[in-house]
């Protein structure tokens, strides 16, 4: 089992403090092993067996614990007088579990662990009754270098390498069958229709679940293109697709994909006033191989697939992330933590002089002093013209930064 390090570096660090420590992203991307590895973190460093309380809530083990009282007075008979250390796997299968969460708070010497695979963790009374006293750790499917750590890869021959992370994503249980596409294709098959099942349809009450279907296929095939649900419902009654679909519907539906985590959606900015733009904001898929399960691998986009993963490695990076406007210009990427500000434009190549010029023009019509990158799949030396920096794509994903 390999530790993913920056993950429980985080959860250690928080250790022992008031804070819930809770562990959010999409299924298969690895909370409940990190769960288990911090288990073992705290058994190595002289944490007894009695004082860990661990309960993995897709495990039939625990069909009986249905509502928050059966998991406080669950939890309360394990309980002695000691510090205990509380992990609590897909805990939103409980009914008002955040009652419980609450209770232990207020009743027990106790440190809490939680994880759980839609935002709905968050959006609901946990956030009133704790506001200000959790801290979101959020998980995402192997970074590109991870992914080469976990294949036990060297950095011989990366291109290839990095093709068969665009094709088949980073769900880190991939690495174990990768070698098998009947098996691979199949368990991103699962993943995909468990997301959809239990953590939209089902947690949802989903009275439409082919019209659900067909919004996720559209963005899956518009990533990285402006979106509104005018311009979904305009495609799905153009092509006779539904009979008549309704923008509510599909602004309620935009969202629940946003809180299973399947897509996330990037903003529009304004980089001058630094004020966010109502309209026509882009979706990035959380996983490439889950995307290339839902339009087929042959229909494999390479340049919209290099600009999810340049998303994706902004977001574990800690940077707030959202699409730029500068005059009649698009910045791809408008990167922020709180003292930093960076610009980027991804493209394949910089190889043709037009593409260069367009490029460049974006990122030079910015009138401040923050860093500006293009990210390419170029095999030439790193560049800079006039202070505004050129990566492979490849070097920028290996390179270390928080």
């Amino acid at each position: 089992m390999i530790i993913r390090e920056n993950y429980l570096k985080k959860i250690v660090d928080a250790k022992d403090t008031e804070f819930i420590k809770v562990i959010t992203g999409i299924r298969g991307s690895g909370k409940s092993t990190l769960l288990l590895m911090f288990r073992d973190y705290l058994k190595d460093h002289n944490v007894q067996d009695d004082q860990i309380i661990y309960m993995n809530f897709e495990s039939a083990m625990y069909d009986d614990i249905k509502n928050y009282k059966d998991l406080y007075q669950y939890v309360k008979e394990k309980i002695k007088d000691q510090r205990i250390y509380l992990l609590l796997d897909e805990v939103q299968n409980v009914e008002a579990w955040e009652k419980a969460i609450n209770s232990f708070k207020v009743d027990f010497d106790i440190d809490i662990y939680i994880t759980g695979s839609n935002a709905y963790l968050l959006s609901s009374e946990l956030s009133t009754l704790l506001s200000g006293r959790y801290i979101e750790i959020k998980m995402y499917p192997l970074s590109f270098k991870e992914f080469l750590l976990f294949n036990h890869y060297d950095h011989d021959d990366l291109e290839n390498k990095f093709y068969e992370y665009l094709k088949y994503g980073g769900l880190p249980a991939i690495t174990l069958i990768k070698d098998n596409d009947e098996l691979v294709l199949s368990y991103l098959n699962d993943i995909y229709n468990s997301i959809v099942k239990k953590d939209i349809i089902n947690r949802n009450n989903i009275k439409d679940p082919a019209l659900l279907e067909n919004i996720i296929k559209y963005l899956a095939n518009n990533i990285g293109s402006p979106v509104s649900s005018n311009k979904i419902s305009d495609y799905l009654n153009s092509n006779k697709i539904v009979e008549k679909s309704n923008h509510q519907t599909i602004d309620n539906y935009l969202n629940m994909l946003e809180k299973s985590f399947i897509m996330y959606k990037a903003d529009r900015t304004d980089i001058k006033s630094k004020s966010l733009l109502k309209t026509l904001g882009k979706y990035y898929i959380s996983d490439t191989g889950i995307r290339n399960i839902i339009l087929g691998f042959r229909n494999i986009d390479e340049g919209h697939l290099l600009e999810n993963v340049v998303y994706l490695e902004l977001l574990r990076r800690g940077y707030r992330v959202n699409i730029g406007k500068s005059g009649e210009y698009e910045v791809d990427f408008v990167a922020e933590s709180p003292n930093v500000i960076k610009y980027y434009q991804v493209t394949q190549s910089l190889t043709n002089d037009a593409i260069k010029e367009r490029e460049l023009r974006s990122l030079e019509s910015i009138q401040d002093n923050y860093e500006k990158i293009i990210l390419t799949m170029d095999k030439t030396i790193n560049q800079d013209y006039n202070g505004i920096k050129v990566f492979r794509i490849i070097d920028w994903l290996l390179q270390d930064e928080k």
